[in-house]
Formats: C-alpha cells, sequence, structure tokens
C-alpha cells in the first residue's frame, strides 16, 4: 500500500515553486463501500487510530468526498450558503500541511513539518490520527461577517464535517468531528488574517486494531 509519498515529495523538493503543488489520484467513483443505510448505522465516533499512514487512494477519495468538485460547474460535494465555497480545506500530517483545491484536486504545500499538535490542542488524542482535517470559514470570501454570517459560515463547516464523517463510516475509517484546537497557532502557521476562522477539524486515521 502507497503511504503519502506527496507529502515527502514535497519535503524532498523543497520550496521550489514547481514543486508547491502536487496532483491527487483521480478519485475512485467505482469505489466499494457500504449502503447509504448501513453506512449510517456505521457512523460514530472514533478517537482511537492505527498508526498506519492513508494510501494515496484513501486520501484523493476522502477528500473528494470531503469537498470536491462534483459537476463540471465546480459546484461541490458540500453546500455551501449562496453557493459562496468559503470553506477552505486544510490537510495536516506528519510531514507539512496542505490546503486542498477543489477544483484542481490537488494539494499546495503551506508548511513543512508536523503540526499536528495545534490542530489537537488540548486533546492529545487527536494527534494520533496520521491525518488532521481542517475547516477554515474564509469570511471575505463569503461576503459577510456580521452575526448572520457567522451562523451560516459554521453551518457549512459543519457539513463539510458531516461529509468526513459520512465518507468515513462508508469507507471503514475512523474518525470524530471536533472543535478544539489552538486557533492562534493555527492562524499564525497558516498565515489566516482576522476574517479566516479555523471552525472545525476532523483527526482520520485507519481503525486502531
Amino acid at each position: 500500500m502507497k503511504k503519502l509519498a506527496i507529502f515527502a515529495a514535497f519535503v524532498l523538493m523543497g520550496t521550489a515553486s514547481f514543486a508547491q503543488t502536487t496532483n491527487l489520484p483521480k478519485p475512485n467513483m467505482q469505489r466499494q463501500t457500504l449502503s447509504v443505510m448501513e453506512m449510517f448505522q456505521q457512523r460514530k465516533s472514533v478517537r482511537d487510530y492505527s498508526p498506519e499512514q492513508l494510501s494515496e487512494q484513501d486520501l484523493s477519495d476522502l477528500l473528494w468526498a470531503t469537498i470536491g468538485a462534483n459537476r463540471e460547474n465546480g459546484n461541490l460535494t458540500a453546500p455551501t450558503a449562496m453557493n459562496r465555497q468559503e470553506i477552505l480545506l486544510y490537510v495536516f500530517t506528519e510531514k507539512g500541511v496542505c490546503r486542498y483545491d477543489p477544483k484542481a484536486h490537488s494539494l499546495t504545500l503551506v508548511a513543512e513539518g508536523d503540526h499536528r499538535d495545534i490542530v489537537a490542542g488540548r486533546q492529545a488524542f487527536a494527534k494520533a490520527a496520521p491525518v488532521s482535517l481542517l475547516m477554515v470559514g474564509d469570511f471575505d470570501k463569503f461576503g459577510n461577517n456580521d452575526d448572520h454570517a457567522k451562523s451560516l459560515v459554521s453551518m457549512d463547516a459543519g457539513y463539510v464535517s458531516q461529509n468526513i464523517d459520512l465518507f468515513c463510516a462508508a469507507a471503514g475509517l475512523a474518525t470524530v468531528p471536533r472543535a478544539t484546537m489552538d486557533v492562534k497557532a493555527i492562524q499564525t502557521l497558516l498565515g489566516l488574517n482576522e476574517n479566516q476562522v479555523p471552525l472545525l477539524n476532523n483527526p482520520v486515521g485507519y481503525p486502531k486494531k
């Protein structure tokens, strides 16, 4: 099984501009998973993970299911208010942090090194997962940051997190939705502005045997 060679490649290639973005394998649309009803039956929060890294194909399928482009017009698997598509998805692993581009189905390196601890925050179990997916609400992209906008963007982040939950249940992966994290450290690491707010995160891995 291939491991997360994507991130190793980023580290080995350094910071040259041509090395910043890597295309993911195409999502496997014929993937065999549970039925819809079996998926809901299996959905649960899991806080223990195998140390095994996700395969490239599993990561690709997971990210596409989470917030990938599923139509030629660029619309996504997760709904957003007025189709603003303001939820940014970041992928944390032991090798580095990347931002997911739904339209290109690619990863762009943001920071090298293992920063899963700042996503885990005070809940150390989350750092044991090989991947942590972080949802950031971009209020600049949404076009407003009043109380109503905050409510809508928070709900949109919830839809994305639910996609993670459901894919993991269907595909035999383990995850749990979380709001605990070191927000200030994340904003500093990712270079976010005050209108780009970390909202939710999901550690993801194979179930611990």
